[in-house]
């Protein structure tokens, strides 16, 4: 503002007072004045992450279900993690995770072949089933019930409740070809959306009428999903010229691929067969690892467990041969 006095002059400035009522001198408020001007200015910029990136590998965690029996088919008991020894592919891997008798989860399908070559006595199968259901389901697991012929038929949904399961075993029904293969794919993928372990028992003679599905194909879609299959094998007539041998070996091989078991069905009917399915479930040892040296561009690797202190014959010792690391082929447009 000008000096009205004088026009030409231009009056002084006015000091900043201290805090003892003095006056700081006019560079002084200068350099405070700047000072709050960058102090506001680096208020203002927006905060710099200073974290560090850090890259995470997912490598999966695999679970290998295992078996052991001595030679006389009894189950050996009370192994520990240093007993076993686990190759991937011929590398050997660390057991990250041990268990015996594992409590992990259940997801069991019993699948039922009702075609005209075994339907016998579905009565007496569907009471046998009743009664395997309520020895080998804990409050944390679940059954499924299909039945297989001309089609697949799925009679329950996963579910823990007897009362349903015996509801559905009671709408059994014939049906004349045999679609076991379509059923075995069928089990694995609705098993495979499932948690913990994975088992598909099967109650057939063997023999696959159907052309939908092929023996490979209910194969790797049981590995892929992670699936134990259980063959009980069910022949009419042992001696009979019609036997389908080759359908009982492709059972047989089923189970013995993917670490199930396969059973006759024999003089004890089928309530024994279910007992020793039961018997074998609650004997597992279950051996996690996370894979290391893998040998890249594979996509089946192949899983060895060995107990090196044993001779090489004397335990029978059953798992997985393996499982598929890469997506399942889709077929050509």
């Amino acid at each position: 503002m000008t000096d009205l006095r004088n026009p030409t002059r231009t009056p002084a400035r006015p000091t900043l007072a201290n805090r003892r009522g003095g006056f700081l001198s006019p560079g002084w408020g200068s350099t405070i004045l700047a000072l709050l001007l960058v102090f506001f200015a680096l208020r203002t910029l927006p905060a710099q992450d200073t974290s560090v990136t850090t890259l995470h590998v997912d490598v999966k965690l695999v679970n290998v279900f295992v078996n052991v029996t001595d030679h006389n088919g009894a189950v050996v008991g009370g192994l520990t993690r240093d007993d076993f020894a686990l190759f991937e592919d011929g590398r050997p891997q660390t057991i990250a995770l041990f268990e015996r008798q594992s409590s992990i989860p259940l997801a069991l399908t019993l699948a039922i072949d009702t075609s005209g070559s075994v339907r016998k006595d579905m009565g007496e199968e569907a009471a046998a089933a009743r009664r395997f259901a309520r020895d080998i389901l804990r409050p944390q697991d679940q059954m499924s019930v299909m039945q297989f012929a001309t089609d697949v038929g799925v009679l329950s949904p996963f579910t823990n409740k007897l009362s349903t399961i015996d509801h559905a075993l009671g709408q059994l029904h014939g049906g004349w070809a045999t679609a076991l293969y379509d059923a075995i794919c069928q089990g694995s993928a609705a098993l495979g959306r499932r948690q913990g372990r994975k088992v598909l028992v099967v109650v057939s003679d063997g023999d696959d009428t159907a052309e939908d599905s092929t023996y490979a194909q209910a194969l790797e879609a049981a590995l892929r999903n992670e699936v134990m299959i259980y063959s009980l094998i069910d022949v009419p007539i042992a001696a009979s010229a019609g036997r389908d041998t080759g359908g009982e070996h492709a059972l047989i091989t089923l189970a013995e691929q993917t670490g199930g078991k396969y059973y006759y069905v024999e003089a004890g009917g089928l309530d024994a067969a279910f007992q020793k399915v039961s018997d074998d479930l609650r004997t597992e040892y279950l051996l996690g690892y996370y894979p290391k040296n893998q040998e890249p561009g594979r996509a089946f690797h192949r899983i060895t467990v060995s107990i090196p202190r044993a001779a090489p014959d004397e335990f029978d010792i059953r798992h997985r041969v393996g499982y598929y690391a890469d997506s399942p082929a889709t077929p050509a447009d």
